[in-house]
């Protein structure tokens, strides 16, 4: 897993620049699914979505602060547990997992690592990198790629592997990049010069089109970086630069894989929380809404069982969907409470229902009223410009309120509770700028779509807890909605 990773910038995306060429060809030796969303594009919300197989709504894990209220009956780490399995960590957490859950447990987050078994280099480059404050970099990051985050994972995680003496093991190899900082070592600072770089398909100009909160978050970032429009070239080239980086080290961990005979019986799901904006709209991280470059994530399995095909799967899938995909390989019953539904039938080249996968749900916001420019909040006050993070872009006024978003085909809709809606043709506008929800010309679809919307909301109502009297809850064993054999 990764933290942050827009699902377009590869080559197999059809992205001009080979920014991940091991994690192309691994792709196709499984399924590799284009339509995948996160479930919400905020760090924690989509971890605990992951592990637990619940939407935000339902975990009551509606942002990065609400951790402690994780909600579910059995999580993924529960089932593997009961099955025997060893359960380790190496990366970054931020999810409601404790480590007296695991078996192995190894931190390296955005601020680099911790403990006592570190290099002195090591402590030199955590030291560093927690002194950028989430920054851009402007230079190489003087230290050798063995300090990275995604290195040291890689090395513990083989450590601990090696550790088990043939026993079943889940690894959640979490890397905390190509999050910022945006930070990355020769060579691959100098991989994608910004001179180079394929111009993004909006810049700032856009906000006018997008409303407040998008066009406030670009004035409190040129606020908190005086310097943020000439950093925003190489931020994107340092963020290409660690999308190689992390190629190189699921390389590195899969070849490890492949030396000691473990490869062939392994499931390898690679995936991320959330996308970034890496420069879209003239932005950079995340912050507002339901936009494509934060929603849709890489997703791909691949491993035993799984039937390898050469284009990307059509079918529409949500980070929620992989928790009971793995409780079906291991013939375990999903939960009470679970939301995602089982993809191991489109894994194993089994028939499934496709209308069940036809279109794709996420959320967003913590609820409330939404902060416009009438509101008096002070952006240091609130904790959204501090020392630590220098910009915290999930903030007040970039996640509040309540929005939904539903994707089928080429098409999506957004609605919030003020009752606003948008429709865009993604094939046609896929910066999201033309807004065609009161075309007449796409009332048709708009109606369809709004049926679709309902129809998600009202089924990822949180069912727990079940009737405690008589009533027999019902439920198909892949939590599908649709009709099958």
């Amino acid at each position: 897993m990764t933290d942050q990773q827009r699902a377009d910038l590869s080559a197999r995306e059809g992205y001009p620049l080979d920014t991940t060429p091991f994690l192309d060809s691994l792709a196709r030796t499984g399924i590799d699914f284009n339509r995948a969303y996160t479930c919400m594009p905020v760090c924690a919300p989509a971890r605990v979505s992951m592990f637990t197989g619940r939407y935000p709504s339902a975990t009551r894990v509606r942002t990065n602060h609400n951790i402690e209220d994780a909600t579910y009956s059995r999580d993924l780490i529960d089932v593997l547990k009961e099955q025997g399995y060893k359960i380790g960590m190496s990366g970054k957490n931020h999810s409601h997992l404790t480590e007296d859950r695991l078996d192995f447990c190894a931190h390296f987050d955005h601020g680099g690592g911790s403990g006592k078994n570190r290099t002195k280099q090591e402590k030199e480059f955590d030291e560093f990198l927690h002194s950028l404050h989430h920054r851009t970099y402007p230079e190489p990051t003087p230290f050798p790629v063995e300090c990275q985050g995604p290195y040291r994972a890689v090395t513990k995680a083989r450590e601990w592997i090696d550790s088990l003496s043939g026993a079943p093991f889940f690894l959640w190899l979490t890397f905390a990049e190509p999050h910022n900082p945006y930070q990355v070592p020769e060579p691959y600072y100098s991989l994608f010069p910004p001179e180079q770089l394929p111009p993004c398909r909006s810049d700032e100009k856009a906000l006018a089109k997008k409303g407040f909160r998008w066009q406030w978050l670009r004035s409190v970032w040129n606020r908190a970086v005086p310097d943020y429009a000439a950093e925003l070239n190489r931020a994107r080239a340092n963020y290409h630069g660690m999308l190689r980086l992390i190629d190189d080290q699921v390389q590195r961990f899969v070849t490890f894989l492949k030396e000691t005979d473990l490869y062939d019986n392994t499931i390898i799901v690679f995936l991320s929380d959330h996308g970034d904006f890496a420069g879209e709209y003239g932005l950079i991280r995340k912050g507002p809404d339901l936009p494509e470059c934060l929603t849709r994530i890489p997703l791909f399995f691949t491993g035993p069982g799984i039937v390898a095909k050469d284009t990307p799967h059509e079918a529409h899938v949500n980070i929620c969907d992989i928790m009971p995909t793995i409780c079906e390989a291991l013939n375990v019953e999903i939960p009470d409470g679970v939301q995602g539904r089982s993809l191991w039938p489109l894994l194993t080249g089994q028939k499934y229902p496709e209308t069940e996968f036809s279109s794709a749900y996420a959320e967003h916001g913590f609820g409330g009223l939404n902060y416009t420019e009438k509101d008096d909040l002070d952006p240091v006050d609130e904790g959204a410009l501090n020392n630590e993070f220098s910009f915290d872009c999930l903030n007040s006024w970039t996640q509040s309120g309540t929005m939904r978003m539903v994707r089928r085909d080429n098409w999506k809709l957004v609605f919030n509770m003020e009752g606003k809606g948008e429709l865009y043709n993604l094939k046609d506008d896929p910066v999201e700028l033309n807004n065609l929800f009161d075309d007449p010309e796409s009332a048709e679809i708009r109606q369809s779509l709004l049926e679709d919307l309902l129809t998600w909301i009202l089924r990822v109502q949180d069912p727990l807890p079940y009737p405690r009297r008589r009533y027999v809850f019902k439920k198909d064993r892949r939590n599908y909605w649709t009709p099958h054999q």
